[in-house]
């Protein structure tokens, strides 16, 4: 049995063995005591099943548990920070699912105190499960392919590549006529041309996943015609997914974010800057700022809603999609600052844009029009911190002022960041671009906290003085 089947028959068997035993568990009379010592849920009745109605119990909360966690029956080789927080999030949804069938009362539905123990059993010994079986990304770096869409960009990073290479992946070019071409390429000090005529293709670029898993590549190496495309940070974000390394040519170096000395022909692509515990840090600082807020500034919110509607027609929400780490997108909702249909992707500065609203400009001079998007950090697609998500028409215009904008790519965006809080807007993305990089290389929780006060002073100072000019006014 190969190693993919192996990895779906121990998922599948060991999240039914675990559902079982964390039924039964919940049903033995010591659990059901300790149990109903507990203050709020201690007083939930147990009722206690045997034979054939745990059998039915049991069966149901497999069933569904089993469909929950699916997706993670695909053997990919996460880090263990994503399998536990993917695993956790699974079973969260399953214990949704069989809440769900208890609340329509379904025969052999789990009891309310039974479906706690069995959720809190499941909560602590899935994640485990599926972190103890995962496949492991490899770090020896002695399995690697070439991904790319260009030929001769195939057959120059081949020439710097110490070691066997097994093959590369890429598509039939869409801009490159002189695709396919051959391989052949010449070593640079006089000897033996490299045999890369027999160089296999694994595949194209929509099987980069499963060529990955299928042979448990190592090292990755990126060998793209133009680095800028979406088909070089989508790879990437694929090398980053499976745990592994990837390297670019040195004159591709500009747009991503390099780990180590350049003193070669290829280039290490720091991947993942920060280590596992500033990213659980990160995202708990982020869970607790943007449900805090949102629940403290509810009546604010109402109360915008109300100005916005009697200021100007159109809807209360302006929706935009920005671009997100490693060049996937989402959408974004702010307060409308500006009359419906008067969009304009030019960086301009609110003194000299007649589109705002009344209301608008009060927004945004307080930065209140940025609330609404506490909900995509809420839902992980942003961070409280983090280089400023431009929209995605906007980004074009901006790379081409500054051929280094996308290493901002690498993390994910944020509400506010280092750029913010001096002022280095997008019509300057130079200075900008400078801040990002900066707050890449040095975050940690302290400094996040450090630009988030920074920032709450500022909007307290703004919203100070657009109270007090509306009094002298």
């Amino acid at each position: 049995m190969n190693g993919g089947w192996r990895y779906r028959l121990l998922s599948v068997v060991g999240v039914a063995a675990l559902t079982v035993g964390a039924v039964g568990v919940a049903n033995l009379e010591p659990v059901q005591q300790v149990f109903s010592l507990l203050p709020v849920v201690g007083p939930l009745p147990f009722d206690s099943a045997v034979g054939v109605e745990f059998a039915w119990e049991a069966a149901i909360a497999t069933v569904v548990v089993l469909g929950a966690v699916f997706s993670l029956y695909k053997p990919r080789p996460r880090r263990i920070l994503d399998t536990w927080f993917y695993a956790l999030k699974r079973v969260v949804v399953a214990l949704l699912a069989m809440a769900a069938i208890g609340y329509a009362d379904a025969t052999y539905a789990l009891p309310r105190a039974t479906l706690i123990v069995t959720g809190l059993l499941l909560v602590v010994t899935l994640p485990v499960w599926f972190v103890v079986i995962r496949r492991r990304p490899r770090t020896d770096g002695e399995r690697t392919i070439i991904i790319g869409d260009d030929p001769t960009k195939i057959a120059d990073v081949l020439t710097a590549i110490d070691g066997p290479v097994l093959g590369y992946v890429s598509p039939p070019s869409s801009y490159d006529d002189s695709w396919p071409v051959s391989l052949t390429s010449q070593l640079t000090d006089g000897g033996e041309p490299i045999g890369t005529d027999d160089l296999p293709n694994l595949g194209g670029l929509s099987r980069l996943d499963d060529v990955l898993v299928e042979y448990d590549v190592g090292t990755a190496v990126l060998a793209f015609a133009r680095p800028d495309r979406a088909e070089f940070f989508g790879a990437l974000d694929t090398c980053y997914e499976h745990g592994v390394a990837a390297k670019v040519h040195r004159t591709h170096a500009d747009v991503v974010l390099t780990r180590g000395p350049m003193d070669g022909a290829l280039v290490d692509i720091d991947l993942e800057p920060w280590d596992w515990l500033d990213h659980v840090t990160k995202r708990l600082f982020d869970v607790v700022f943007a449900g805090t807020a949102l629940l403290v500034l509810s009546p604010l919110i109402a109360a915008i809603a109300v100005a916005i509607k009697l200021d100007s027609a159109g809807p209360v929400l302006y929706r935009q999609t920005r671009t997100a780490a490693f060049g996937d997108t989402f959408t974004i909702a702010k307060f409308r600052s500006m009359y419906p249909e008067s969009e304009d992707a030019a960086p301009v500065d609110d003194d000299e844009n007649d589109r705002i609203t009344r209301v608008g400009r009060v927004l945004r001079r307080t930065h209140l029009d940025e609330i609404p998007q506490l909900w995509p950090i809420l839902r992980g697609e942003m961070s409280v911190v983090g280089p400023r998500a431009a929209w995605t028409t906007e980004e074009e215009l901006l790379e081409a002022e500054t051929d280094q904008w996308r290493r901002r790519w690498f993390v994910k965006p944020g509400l506010t960041g280092l750029a913010q809080v001096n002022d280095a807007s997008s019509t300057n993305p130079e200075a900008k671009l400078r801040y990002d990089t900066e707050y890449i290389r040095c975050q940690s929780l302290w400094f996040d906290l450090k630009i988030v006060i920074r920032q709450l002073w500022m909007v307290a100072t703004d919203i100070a003085s657009a109270v007090a000019q509306r009094v002298n006014n």
